[in-house]
């Protein structure tokens, strides 16, 4: 297995509007010209088709950020590199994924 076809997750927290998404979305184009396989979970993506429905209580961001741990376990198992651009506000979400 060469270093391209193995998977991985890299997770992007921080405040709104800091630049998450802008910095995944630039390495996920590098990436991809060098051959890996990424894919970027954008968090207000994800929001609106997995976890609609959820609000921003503690309990509802906890499922949120579980429920992108997930997606991300999968794809990077399956040898692609999940760009994670999440705000994750509490460690023990963060720690769960």
């Amino acid at each position: 297995m060469s270093v391209s076809d193995q998977g991985a997750t890299v997770w992007l927290t921080g405040l709104p509007s800091a630049g998450k998404t802008t910095i995944a979305c630039a390495l996920a184009e590098r990436l991809r010209d060098e051959g890996h396989r990424v894919e970027v979970l954008d968090g207000d993506e994800i929001r609106e088709f997995l976890s609609a429905g959820l609000g921003f209580s503690r309990e509802d961001r906890h499922t949120n950020v579980q429920r992108i741990g997930f997606v991300a376990e999968l794809l990077a198992s399956n040898g692609v590199k999940a760009l994670v651009p999440v705000i994750a506000p509490f460690a023990d979400s963060r720690e769960a994924v």
